[in-house]
């Protein structure tokens, strides 16, 4: 078995406006073959940087963008800025700014509806689609159980949030794991922006809709959990027989993708590769689990 030797890519951080709202990105690599990634609700874009240097070390160039509300773009207090075509209409406005006529758009939950969005929205500027536990027909009670008390606490009891966000702020990020330090920057919210993204997400179009989904024919590759209640398998596997070109990888379990990457990473740097090096080429259907 040949050894894998981690490729060192450059890293940048840029950002662009929406209006008067700031957008903060991270560039990985170089080159015209672009990768967007998309990082969930209410996490950071840092949350998706180990996949992208994977990606980038073949070659790549990888964008990670904290979209409005999240991380460190500005969060505004507005709701009407939070909805799926608006995190869809900022992929748009980073492909315009990078330059990019075209990108594989990729994310996980939230950030796979957003590439759903955009994949709806603007389809000549998708290369492919790389779609991690997407929030479609079987999650959207389950997602409301999860995020409806925290937008209560933000609106009614914003001192909870605050408090969170403080202690959460004490712990010094390098001395804690990766995804510890993704979870605390998680926790790094702010009571009247938190309840705006919740509510804007909620009380909009969550995703296209299945006819609409059925005429995405951008190349797409779906991954699931098992035993996820708010982002069911289920929800994966039926996006990938709806759209026509996609195909569905079952993952081992929740944490493997964060915990023992390499098998996911390599289905991930696969596509991506046949996405860029075949773009004429449509994938066949079929449905994968392990």
């Amino acid at each position: 078995m040949g050894v894998r030797v981690a490729i060192l890519v450059s890293e940048r951080i840029g950002q662009f406006f929406i209006d008067e709202d700031r957008v903060e990105y991270t560039e990985y690599g170089s080159g015209d073959k672009w990768v967007v990634l998309i990082h969930g609700q209410l996490m950071p874009r840092r949350m998706q940087q180990p996949l992208a240097r994977a990606i980038a070390g073949e070659g790549f160039h990888v964008v990670t963008v904290d979209l409005l509300g999240h991380g460190r773009s500005d969060r505004p207090d507005d709701p009407v800025l939070y909805s799926m075509h608006a995190f869809g209409e900022q992929v748009i406005a980073l492909l315009d700014h990078l330059g990019a006529a075209q990108a594989v758009i990729g994310g996980t939950s939230l950030g796979a509806n957003v590439s759903l969005e955009v994949a709806d929205t603007a389809p000549k500027r998708v290369q492919g689609l790389l779609l991690e536990m997407p929030v479609l027909d079987n999650a959207l009670e389950a997602g409301i159980i999860a995020f409806a008390p925290l937008m209560f606490a933000a609106r009614f009891v914003p001192l909870s949030i605050t408090g969170v966000r403080m202690a959460a702020k004490m712990v010094p990020r390098g001395v804690v794991p990766f995804w510890a330090g993704i979870v605390l920057d998680t926790l790094n919210q702010r009571p009247a922006s938190m309840a705006a993204v919740i509510h804007g997400i909620f009380f909009g179009r969550v995703a296209p809709g299945r006819k609409l989904r059925r005429l995405i024919q951008a190349p797409a590759l779906v991954v699931g959990h098992p035993r996820d209640p708010i982002h069911p398998s289920a929800d994966a596997a039926m996006l990938a027989e709806e759209m026509p070109n996609a195909r569905f990888v079952e993952a081992k379990g929740i944490l493997e993708w964060r915990m023992r990457p390499d098998r996911l990473n390599q289905e991930a740097i696969e596509f991506v590769t046949e996405c860029w090096s075949q773009p004429a080429r449509r994938t066949r259907k079929s449905v994968r689990s392990t």
